[in-house]
C-alpha cells in the first residue's frame, strides 16, 4: 500500500526542513489533536498513540541531507515506512511531501487507508507552523 500526502510549500530552505524532521522530538508538534501518547525513546526513535489505535514506534532508518528522511516501524507486527521528501524550490522555499508505504493484507489495507491518509496529511500540513 502506497499513500502520499498533499505536497505543500514551506518558506524554509530544504536544509532547515531536513534539520527539523531529523530531530524526532519535533514530531510531537506535528501530531494530530487526537494523540493520546508521545514519548521520545532515543535520538532516533519515538513512540506515539492516537486515541483508539495501538502504540506505534517509529525509528529513523535513513537520512539523506537535505532531501529525504525515512522513518520505519521499529518492532510490532506491521512493517511500514514513512518517507519525507524535500524538494528545493529556491534558497528560501521547499516543497515537502510525505509518503507512507506498507505491506498489509487487503482487509487491513482497506481498514487503515483512510486513517493513515488523514494522519500523513495532518503531519505535513503542520510542518509550516511548527518550524
Amino acid at each position: 500500500m502506497n499513500l502520499k500526502s498533499p505536497k505543500i510549500n514551506i518558506s524554509k530552505s530544504p536544509q532547515e526542513v531536513f534539520n527539523f524532521l531529523s530531530d524526532v522530538k519535533n514530531f510531537e508538534s506535528l501530531m494530530p489533536e487526537n494523540i493520546s501518547k508521545f514519548e521520545v525513546l532515543g535520538d532516533d526513535k519515538f513512540l506515539f498513540a492516537l486515541k483508539g489505535m495501538p502504540e506505534i514506534i517509529l525509528k529513523k532508518k535513513e537520512a539523506i541531507a537535505p532531501n529525504k528522511i525515512v522513518l520505519g516501524a521499529a518492532g510490532g507486527k506491521l512493517d511500514f515506512s514513512l518517507v519525507g521528501n524535500i524538494v528545493e524550490i529556491n534558497e528560501t522555499s521547499s516543497d515537502v511531501e510525505l509518503e507512507f508505504t506498507g505491506d498489509f493484507n487487503p482487509m487491513m489495507a482497506t481498514m487503515i487507508k483512510g486513517p493513515i491518509s488523514k494522519f500523513i496529511e495532518t503531519l505535513v500540513t503542520s510542518i509550516p507552523n511548527a518550524i
